[in-house]
């Protein structure tokens, strides 16, 4: 079974932002490069979904999985969705950012 899955917001714009902060540092091109990675492995979870750490104590659901060593990606599996919470890069503070969203 195929998963669909899904960005919020707050996922959409964090990947702006590593994209501009990585055009501004490197290049358009390499920026453009990187946020595709991240999202073509996002996407790829609409196949084996359950990746990742389960962090229930953060959240009901909530899982992670980490990318190329300076990404962290959040999400959560709910029936046939896979909703990407968000893009945290470089060390970022995921766990007081999502518990701060309930």
């Amino acid at each position: 079974m195929a998963y669909r899955v899904v960005f919020s917001p707050k996922a959409e714009a964090q990947l702006l932002e590593l994209y501009r902060n990585i055009a501004a540092r490197a290049s358009p091109a390499i920026a453009e490069s990187y946020v595709a990675a991240i999202i073509e492995y996002c996407r790829s979870l609409s196949m084996f979904p359950e990746r990742g750490v389960r962090m229930d104590d953060i959240r009901p659901s909530l899982r992670t999985v980490g990318y190329r060593r300076r990404v962290t990606l959040a999400f959560e599996v709910t029936n046939d969705l896979v909703s990407i919470l968000g893009v945290y890069y470089g060390g970022q503070d995921f766990e007081a950012d999502l518990e701060s969203d309930d």
